[in-house]
């Protein structure tokens, strides 16, 4: 099996509270991601990158098409359990999914409820905590950690399920700069490191940058995909459908177009550096 995740043909629709017709928010999706890839979806608010997160996490099932999660469609009822152990899910608000008073105990509760033996348990929360480097809060009630830290054990909790695939859906929007600093590192060495699946719901173009592959949706569509460098050099694109570049390709877009002869796909601070000090 080459895919963690494949899109088929999804359309999703639901009612507005004020309208007596549907709103399609997904529109005839496809879309594969490979075992390993770190893959960053981009859009603005209503574009249907949060309604896509959802199904991939079995949280809605598509009203056509279909949606395979580790070679498991998720409309079959029967292996829902084994699709969201596979395939877990961080949200926006980190104090929605932390449930206990204590660190370590709020990392063990995924696997308790799945039946794993005490000492594997262990196991797997000490293993967690250190891969989102909160070893030494595990003894830490999470209402006194910052918005970072408390993401990162949110992660952890994920994590100690053993999931194959980590499903971020904007988990730094409510985080000040530092904060999502540190869930990005997080999830960037999850996936170098530990070889997870990462797909990332965000808002922040820089969060794209280091991405494998990024894919913009707009109006329940995907309207590009590719390379952060490919993607991101469509500035005028991007612009149309109401979203920023990262500030480094936008000021390399600028001083193109006032005449500088610069390479137009520019993503890093160092690549523009390189750029202007070759010109002569």
């Amino acid at each position: 099996m080459e895919n963690m995740v494949e899109i088929n043909n999804v359309f999703y629709g639901y009612k507005k509270h004020d309208q007596a017709e549907e709103f399609l928010a997904l529109r005839g999706v496809n879309l594969k991601v490979k075992i390993g890839e770190f893959l960053v979806v981009i859009g603005h608010n209503g574009s249907g990158k949060s309604t896509l997160s959802k199904h991939i996490n079995a949280i809605y099932l598509p009203k056509e098409g279909e949606v395979i999660v580790n070679g498991m469609n998720t409309k079959d009822i029967s292996k829902l359990w084994d699709i969201r152990q596979s395939a877990g899910m961080v949200f926006q608000n980190p104090d929605n999914q932390i449930v206990a008073t204590i660190v370590e105990e709020d990392v063990a509760f995924g696997p308790e409820n799945m039946g794993v033996e005490p000492k594997e348990i262990r196991k797997r929360v000490e293993s967690a905590l250190k891969a989102v480097r909160m070893e030494e809060y595990s003894k830490h009630a999470p209402h006194l950690l910052s918005g970072g830290q408390k993401q990162r054990v949110a992660i952890a909790g994920i994590l100690a399920m053993k999931p194959k695939c980590i499903i971020l859906d904007e988990p730094t929007a409510m985080l000040d700069p530092s904060g999502r600093k540190e869930v990005i590192e997080t999830i960037k060495k999850l996936n170098k490191e530990e070889g997870i699946t990462i797909i990332l719901i965000t808002h922040f173009m820089e969060e794209a940058v280091d991405a494998d592959r990024v894919v913009v949706m707009d109006d329940g569509k995907i309207v590009a995909e590719g390379t952060p460098r490919e993607v991101f050099s469509k500035v005028e694109l991007l612009k149309k459908l109401g979203l920023d570049v990262p500030q480094v390709t936008e000021l390399a877009y600028e001083l193109k177009k006032s005449g500088l002869n610069i390479r137009q796909d520019i993503i890093t601070i160092d690549e523009l550096v390189e750029e202007l000090c070759q010109l002569r």
